[in-house]
């Protein structure tokens, strides 16, 4: 981090058993701070104590992880980005078993791009917030509207009802969330403690309401869970029912959610304005548990409800947005662009003959 052009420290603490909780969870974590700019990537060096591993990326949100891990998706602040993994599968560079390198920018404008995915063909769909629309990437154009909500009656940035979260399920879209039904022009904040829904893409019906900022919605064990944040708890959704079942009190401001067999990851933010969170109910919530909020991460056990684990952020990162599940990696790198690495990074493709990419070769210039 630079400390000298911001005036802040960054610290990262975390629980006893949180080494050896990744560890035995078989990947690395990775999460998103829009704040500070940062993509960060948690693994574990040989020693098997936390690395930790961050670049730079303007304004970068909504992270998905290809079903192989060789490739990402970064929501930028005007860009979708796509880093794929430049060392061949099984390799190493150093103590690093796998280096990201930004290969491919689709340059979109300020979309607001919330969460990200790719789909069942490998193609990414992700959340326009300021467009109120699920949308896809479309050559020669800056998104492709794939869906909208049926109370929003046109295709317009005017960030209506903050459409924000996605969940997947067998390789498509199948839930979203939003914070209002508003259909005027940031009409959402008026109804930031009771307005979010659950809506189903199958059907175009809310499935849940009365919610209070709802974000990253996922489908996982046969459930539909996600973060009802503006009252800073974690549940499922019964869809048939028109129920969320809160799971766990959060000490903090919730967003970003990825699962490891029962394990929940979760991220945690600070109070934008300081001290408060107006407007909605989560600052009595944490008062009436004696508590402030962090920024962080937190494991929860699903079976339970119970936080076994955590990591505490301070200083400089004060809000997360995105989180995700590396499987199979132990200490995963990345480039970024602000030195010079990336122009000395080359992969050259091995022919289809010799096994297409995955067989090719990674080779430094200079």
């Amino acid at each position: 981090m630079d400390e000298a052009a911001t005036g802040d420290k960054f610290a990262l603490t975390t629980s006893r058993g949180f080494d050896a909780w990744l560890a035995r969870a078989g990947g690395s974590l990775a999460f998103t701070t829009y704040q500070a700019g940062k993509l960060f990537m948690l693994g574990l060096r040989p020693n098997s104590t936390l690395a930790v591993f961050e670049r730079s990326f303007p304004r970068c949100m909504g992270l998905a992880v290809s079903p192989d891990a060789r490739s990402l998706l970064l929501a930028s602040h005007y860009q979708l980005l796509r880093l794929d993994n430049a060392l061949p599968p099984g390799q190493a560079e150093g103590e690093y078993d796998a280096i990201y390198v930004p290969r491919l920018a689709w340059i979109t404008g300020d979309l607001d791009i919330h969460d990200v995915a790719f789909d069942g063909n490998g193609r990414p769909v992700f959340v326009s917030t300021l467009f109120s629309c699920l949308a896809t990437v479309q050559d020669g154009w800056s998104f492709r509207p794939l869906w909208q909500p049926s109370f929003i009656s046109r295709l317009a940035a005017e960030d209506r009802c903050h459409l924000n979260g996605l969940a997947m399920a067998d390789g498509q879209p199948r839930y979203v969330t939003a914070i209002s039904q508003s259909n005027l022009a940031d009409g959402w904040r008026d109804r930031r403690s009771d307005g979010g829904v659950v809506i189903d893409l199958a059907t175009g019906q809310v499935v849940c309401d009365g919610l209070s900022m709802p974000h990253s919605p996922r489908c996982h064990d046969g459930r539909l869970w996600l973060l009802n944040s503006g009252n800073g708890t974690f549940g499922h959704v019964d869809p048939v029912a028109g129920v969320f079942h809160p799971l766990t009190v959060l000490p903090g401001f919730a967003r970003g959610l990825t699962f490891i067999g029962p394990y929940a990851v979760v991220g945690l933010s600070l109070a934008r304005e300081a001290g408060t969170f107006a407007g909605i109910p989560l600052d009595g919530v944490l008062k009436s548990h004696g508590t402030e909020p962090r920024c962080g991460l937190v494991i929860i056990d699903t079976r339970t409800g119970d936080i076994i684990a955590w990591l505490r952020i301070e200083g400089v990162v004060r809000e997360l947005y995105d989180v995700a599940f590396l499987p199979g990696l132990r200490n995963p790198s990345l480039i970024g662009f602000k030195s010079d690495e990336i122009t000395r990074i080359v992969t050259i493709a091995a022919d289809v003959a010799d096994g297409g990419p995955d067989g090719g070769t990674p080779a430094r210039t200079g």
